[in-house]
């Protein structure tokens, strides 16, 4: 009896730190600093994770509300909560307002065995509607609270 307890604890004293370890590092990813960009879509109500982590620099025209957003290349993302494949070009350009990303270029997402270019987002609620031509289709906006990291690192193309 002595002997199976001793093997037991040591078993215990061996395996307990490396359960903690793994949990805690899931859990502790790097989160990867706001730019500019992504602060501007905070203040135009939408959430951060509407852009990827990479985001080297943006531009907004005060007047026009046109933007573009340079990444470091093109970048693959899976979506939430569909688990949707989406690929963003080295340059992003659109029309941003209150709520409503329009005239969007450069995000296309994977559907149906067929890529399909999102040409707008709107906020609605608690919802998030992304536009593709005349279809849209509706998300919590907490699904993107946090901005991903390009899948595989950038490509140059």
């Amino acid at each position: 009896m002595k002997k199976s307890l001793f093997l037991f604890s040591l078993l215990l004293l061996f395996f307990l730190p490396f359960s903690s370890q793994t949990r805690t590092s899931k859990n502790q990813g790097p989160k990867p600093p706001l730019t500019q960009a992504h602060t501007e879509l905070i203040s135009y109500g939408f959430p951060i994770g509407l852009l990827p982590a990479s985001v080297q620099k943006y531009t907004l025209n005060q007047t026009s509300r046109n933007f573009a957003v340079d990444l470091g290349g093109t970048c693959k993302i899976t979506l939430p909560p569909d688990n949707y494949l989406a690929t963003y070009s080295k340059r992003i350009t659109g029309k941003i307002e209150q709520g409503k990303i329009a005239e969007l270029d450069g995000i296309r997402v994977r559907a149906m065995f067929r890529w399909w270019s999102i040409t707008g987002i709107r906020s609605s609620g608690d919802n998030l509607v992304f536009e593709v031509g005349m279809v849209t289709a509706k998300y919590p906006a907490n699904n993107f609270d946090e901005s991903p990291f390009c899948e595989g690192g950038h490509s140059s193309s």
